[in-house]
């Protein structure tokens, strides 16, 4: 594939003013993915917005294309630092490690967990990015929508206006998705009655489980990414969702409903039991299909990965030798400064468990090694599912999960314990977590960036200086989100103490306060006083997947871990591939993922399969076929960056607190977005069915006349 830019072709690209935009979005949209993970377990994936705010600051300033892909590559990457922080680091609190969030040692131990996991992550994907971007049966569906926003801006004409017109569409609904005018998905509980003997030997028909029926979510930006990845990836995704909505749930519920629910329970509470079964029973089995997934997927490219190794190694000696010459599409950062790098990280591994944490020095170079071990591990895992399905939908808490179980086993076969195996646990795994969050983010910018002509060892350069930037600073947003909320909730509890004419108050050491000394008090301590529901874990900032993480960390170190779920996930996963299933991995990451997500994507391949069919029967030549597939890409790169650029709006509105009015036109829609009714979800329905016209009609009626010459293909 020729670069859009070719290399023999120097244009300027590493400049100040592209870097320094770049930083300057790195920590705004990591601050406002780190208030969305929190308060809802997901982040937005920042390329998009990091593409379209670039290009047109860049413009502004009459700069190239490859200063905007920088500037795309630097802006991003706050966000998978922020993912790979906002699932470990609030676990420490939670778990009891921290008592007090906000003090200068939690804010060095913070920062160096996310630069070291950052630096890992980029040095290893220096080492990957030929093997990965150059594989052809990886399509990475959001680096090619990024890369065509890129080129739609620098042509101009018709290209831009499908893109931007898509965008304009995309945001419209996400808009209208955030004012709550129309519910997002509809779920039902649909009950199964059987037929049991009751202990006066009468036959009684007795609800005894059921299955929970939901819609596709509504998201163009997932249905953009079902439809650049196609049919068949959509539909493999989409199994693992059946799999685990329509098999496991219900077969779980069906044996645990009777020991939890009432005989007539309402649907909500069976609702809340489905969700319950698939959040703490097959959540971990997919896991463990994951685990196994993961190493099946890494067998498979054993030569890949080799080969790639072996000629970084060889381009090395060979330009060190003045013998060859890497061209400029093609140049990494030097395999010395990559071995540097993980070397680094090694080091920070090492001092935070032995230094901060306090365990011992052999037990500290352990950890460090498997450190290094997972971190190689869940890079290439992790770029192998965003070249897959894009970074939006890589399942970074999953793969932490992963190295998490791993390094508490190793700690506790080393026989660590107490807080300091705990704490030893979340730490490794937290470098982990941000090492895969910063691969996976590396692997699609430098994929797009291959299309457009990028330079690799400059915008490994750039990330770098992103990764340096947002570990100094993302401590700060989490500290206000957590301690805002302490204060918020404590000002209420202290409003309503003062109206009950209560005096003093007890806290759980026995301390007694008057409640002027509360006031006074600093937020953690504040909230242990006041025994209040608020901060990381709460109801307000769940931070669901640091919760996971410090309840498996305590226990497996404390010998209470549930490891049967995890080792029937892995059966399951060694199950797919003796029935030769073409990605185990990809299946196991549907069971993980809510239902409606993988049924939006799964929709989105449906369509562009719709697309196909139609061209076909139209009779369409090769030069009309290209066009179809052009401005399909096109139009779903529209919708993904459409919706990623509204939904980062009404992020900052919820982070710097901006109150916005929330319109309820339809019956039977709560602050969810999620609806019952089936006669509130019409309007939903017409807006997947308009999406879905929009993505198969405007292709196909600018497929171009048949002597046209046929463009060059968006299909990568």
């Amino acid at each position: 594939m020729q670069p859009f830019v070719p290399s023999d072709q120097n244009m300027r690209e590493f400049s100040l003013r592209a870097v320094l935009i770049g930083l300057v979005m790195a920590v705004v949209l990591g601050s406002a993915n780190a208030y969305l993970g929190l308060k809802a377990g997901m982040t937005i994936a920042a390329t998009y917005p990091a593409a379209v705010i670039g290009m047109a600051l860049i413009k502004l300033m009459k700069g190239t294309i490859l200063e905007e892909n920088m500037a795309r590559t630097v802006g991003s990457i706050g966000e998978s630092v922020a993912a790979g922080a906002i699932f470990t680091i609030p676990a420490f609190v939670i778990s009891g490690i921290w008592p007090k969030f906000f003090t200068a040692g939690n804010y060095v131990t913070s920062s160096l967990i996310m630069f070291g996991g950052g630096v890992l992550g980029i040095m290893f994907v220096a080492l990957l990015r030929r093997v990965m971007v150059e594989d052809a049966e990886l399509p990475y569906p959001e680096s090619v929508a990024a890369a065509e926003i890129h080129k739609a801006g620098a042509r101009g004409g018709s290209g831009t206006k499908f893109l931007f017109g898509a965008m304009g569409l995309g945001a419209l609904i996400q808009a209208l998705v955030q004012v709550q005018l129309f519910a997002t998905t509809w779920e039902k509980f649909a009950a199964f009655k059987t037929t049991a003997i009751t202990l006066t030997a009468n036959w009684k028909a007795k609800v005894m489980g059921g299955m929970l029926l939901s819609s596709p979510g509504i998201s163009p930006a997932y249905m953009g990414v079902g439809y650049i990845i196609g049919p068949k990836l959509g539909a493999l995704n989409f199994s693992g969702g059946i799999i685990a909505w329509g098999l496991l749930v219900p077969i779980i519920s069906y044996f645990l409903a009777p020991g939890v629910l009432p005989e007539n329970a309402p649907q909500g509470d069976w609702i809340a039991l489905s969700y319950s079964v698939w959040k703490f029973i097959v959540r971990p089995i997919a896991i463990g299909g994951m685990l196994v997934g993961a190493g099946f997927t890494l067998f498979k490219m054993r030569k890949s990965l080799a080969t790639g190794l072996t000629r970084s190694v060889s381009d090395v000696k060979k330009a060190a030798s003045g013998d060859h010459v890497v061209d400029r599409v093609n140049k990494d950062l030097p395999f010395t400064y990559v071995v540097g790098g993980i070397l680094f990280a090694a080091a920070v591994t090492f001092f935070v468990t032995w230094q901060i944490f306090q365990v011992g020095a052999m037990t500290s170079f352990v950890a460090a090694l498997v450190m290094i071990i997972l971190g190689f591990f869940f890079a290439a895992i992790s770029g192998y599912l965003v070249g897959i399905m894009g970074s939006s939908n890589n399942p970074i808490s999953g793969l932490t999960l992963t190295a998490l179980v791993v390094t508490a086993l190793v700690m506790v076969v080393l026989g660590v314990k107490g807080q300091e195996g705990v704490a030893a646990v979340l730490g490794v795994a937290a470098i982990v977590c941000v090492s895969a969050a910063v691969a996976g983010e590396m692997l699609q910018d430098l994929k797009a960036g291959h299309i457009l002509g990028g330079t690799p060892w400059r915008m490994e350069m750039g990330d770098l200086l992103g990764v340096a930037l947002a570990s100094i600073v993302l401590f700060i947003p989490l500290m206000v989100l957590h301690e805002g909320d302490i204060t918020a909730q404590g000002t209420k509890r202290i409003a309503e103490l003062t109206a009950q004419q209560v005096q003093l108050v007890t806290a759980p050491d026995g301390q007694t306060y008057t409640l002027d000394q509360v006031k006074q008090l600093p937020a953690d301590q504040k909230k242990a006083v006041l025994a209040l529901d608020a901060g990381f874990g709460s109801k307000q900032l769940a931070a669901p997947q640091a919760g996971l993480m410090a309840l498996l960390s305590r226990g497996i170190v404390e010998g209470k871990m549930a490891w049967p779920l995890i080792i029937v996930g892995m059966m399951m996963g060694l199950a797919f591939i003796l029935m030769q299933v073409k990605s185990p991995m990809l299946v196991s990451v549907g069971m993980y993922l809510p239902l409606e997500t993988t049924f939006a994507i799964f929709l989105g391949g449906l369509i562009k399969g719709a697309v196909e069919m139609f061209g076909a029967k139209r009779g369409l030549n090769e030069a009309q076929k290209v066009r179809v597939e052009n401005n399909g890409v096109l139009l779903a790169a529209g919708l993904i960056a459409g919706e990623a650029l509204v939904g980062l709006v009404f992020a900052s509105f919820a982070f710097f607190e901006v109150k916005y009015h929330l319109t309820k036109f339809i019956w039977g829609v709560d602050k969810t977005g999620v609806t019952n009714a089936p006669g509130a979800f019409w309007i939903s329905l017409l807006i997947l069915l308009a999406i879905a016209v929009y993505l198969v009609k405007v292709p196909l009626d600018n497929a171009g006349e048949a002597d046209e010459p046929a463009p060059p293909s968006a299909n990568f």
